[in-house]
């Protein structure tokens, strides 16, 4: 189950603990990155205060469900929030967007210390209308590996920079999978040889790899794209069984 996965390695406990304890932050901005063809990742959901500000990405995963990072929403009305859906230019009113609300939310045993199962399910108070702008994202098997070297899609409307101000349209970056510093409860990718990656301010967003929901953007440490330390995301493959029973206990499985 995933409430029960494995721990990091007894050599890199120490370590990634230290370093978490000492420095690490919630994700996730694009750094590095590129505009997004217009409604290309039709998957891809903002999630919005009712002021209509940006605060965390997350996935249509079901014409009910997001999902997003447990952190997200961690001491948050989800009264207050807003998931917004076929969304390009988020500060202009776009025909193809849909503004849903959220009538539920199911965790999996998040614990924000270590941060880990930092997965939440996010059930919408209607169904979305599936179209060529909003689409459900393919999740992976249960369990599914993914090995180091795997070319990835990370995305996100967050901040450009550290300082540099949020962008008008969604960005993208490839990213690359790797294993150093990582856990087994992660997928954590890297940017070679330049300043890229993930960072403050859009949380919940999807990695993408070779069509498929493989992570939730989750955290990185001691700041963003330093070329140091791999991006964390939540390790999608972990929780497929426990999506498909939630999916279940609301009869939205076999849904269209």
């Amino acid at each position: 189950m995933p409430g029960s996965c494995r721990r990091p390695s007894p050599s890199l406990a120490p370590v990634l603990l230290a370093v978490l304890l000492g420095g690490a932050a919630q994700a996730v901005e694009i750094v590095g990155g590129r505009e997004a063809q217009p409604h290309s990742r039709p998957y891809v959901a903002s999630l919005q205060l009712a002021s209509g500000s940006h605060f965390c990405g997350g996935t249509l995963v079901h014409p009910s469900f997001v999902l997003t990072a447990a952190h997200c929403l961690n001491n948050l009305n989800p009264q207050r929030v807003r998931v917004v859906l076929g969304a390009h230019r988020l500060q202009t009113p776009e025909p193809t967007q849909q503004r849903l609300g959220i009538s539920r939310l199911f965790e999996n045993n998040y614990n924000p210390q270590e941060k880990l199962n930092d997965v939440l399910l996010l059930q919408l108070d209607q169904p979305a209308t599936l179209n060529t702008h909003v689409a459900v994202a393919q999740l992976p098997q249960q369990a599914q590996p993914l090995p180091h070297g795997t070319q990835c899609l990370a995305m996100g409307w967050g901040r450009l920079g550290t300082l540099e101000p949020l962008p008008q349209v969604l960005q993208e970056l490839n990213v690359t999978v790797v294993t150093f510093l990582c856990r087994p409860q992660n997928v954590c990718t890297y940017v070679p040889r330049r300043s890229a990656g993930i960072c403050f301010g859009d949380s919940g967003g999807p990695l993408i790899c070779n069509g498929v929901l493989h992570g939730v953007d989750s955290f990185v440490i001691r700041g963003c794209a330093t070329g140091q330390y791999p991006d964390f995301f939540a390790r999608v493959s972990l929780y497929v069984d426990w999506i498909n029973s939630v999916l279940s206990s609301v009869g939205g499985k076999d849904s269209p």
